[in-house]
């Protein structure tokens, strides 16, 4: 799995592109990044992710990123497969923001509590027992009570990461195959869950800096019209599985 900083800030500006151009960009971008090393020997430079969304009964979460909200934030479970007995670790994230700084806090969880296909409640509570009295886990805890967050739907995509070759601080990452199921699990696995494909033909870049853009990026941003938008997998996946709507 790739090896992230349990808790971390920066700034994230996000560009959708269709294939042809996600292509013909990618190519020039090559001349200043190279593969982040964890992907360098992977099959295609990229590998798995797989996030399981909260949300209160009143899709609180939802309604303040589609309502701009400056300062908003949400929980989500994260690993890197589809698969509960590889060994993958996983996380309970917390992602923040404050106007357009990004704030993440992640705790690992105790692979030993998890049961395939376990949700809703059950889901939960092996969650709190896994965090015990980490900082994350408290306000999970907190959140929990004050707000009944619940799990709502999972997003699954994959990535292909990259870094500057001149400021390690300034990352891109390229998603793409998007979907989005309505499940209360992690690992879902009886039945037929409700999933939807998002965005397809579509790719999602992030930048991710600290302190600047390079000016580089900035020419490039420039010379291919780029427009950077708010776009959020969690509220396509809901507006997509019929969960929630965009009222405007």
């Amino acid at each position: 799995m790739p090896i992230t900083k349990l808790h971390f800030s920066r700034f994230e500006f996000k560009y959708v592109l269709p294939q042809p151009l996600r292509k013909e960009l990618e190519n020039e971008l090559r001349y200043f990044l190279e593969f982040d090393p964890y992907v360098e020997s992977q099959p295609k430079h990229q590998y798995f992710v797989r996030s399981l969304y909260f949300d209160d009964p009143f899709h609180t979460c939802f309604y303040d990123k589609i309502e701009g909200l400056h300062t908003r934030s949400k929980f989500r479970v994260r690993t890197y497969t589809k698969d509960l007995q590889d060994g993958t670790p996983q996380f309970l994230e917390i992602k923040g923001r404050y106007n357009n700084l990004v704030l993440k806090q992640r705790t690992p969880l105790d692979q030993g509590l998890w049961i395939a296909d376990e949700c809703g409640d059950g889901l939960v509570n092996r969650l709190l027992r896994s965090v015990g009295s980490s900082e994350v886990g408290r306000k999970f805890e907190y959140d929990l009570l004050r707000k009944r967050l619940r799990p709502v739907a999972l997003v699954d995509y994959i990535r292909r990461p990259y870094i500057s070759r001149f400021d390690p601080e300034f990352r891109l990452t390229f998603d793409s195959e998007l979907r989005g199921t309505r499940t209360k699990s992690l690992f879902p696995n009886g039945g037929a869950p409700q999933s939807r494909r998002l965005l397809p033909g579509y790719t999602v870049m992030e930048m991710k800096f600290k302190r600047h853009i390079p000016s580089w990026f900035h020419r490039l941003i420039q010379a291919y019209e780029l427009r950077r938008i708010s776009v959020s997998k969690i509220c396509h996946a809901m507006e997509a599985l019929g969960m929630a709507d965009d009222p405007g």
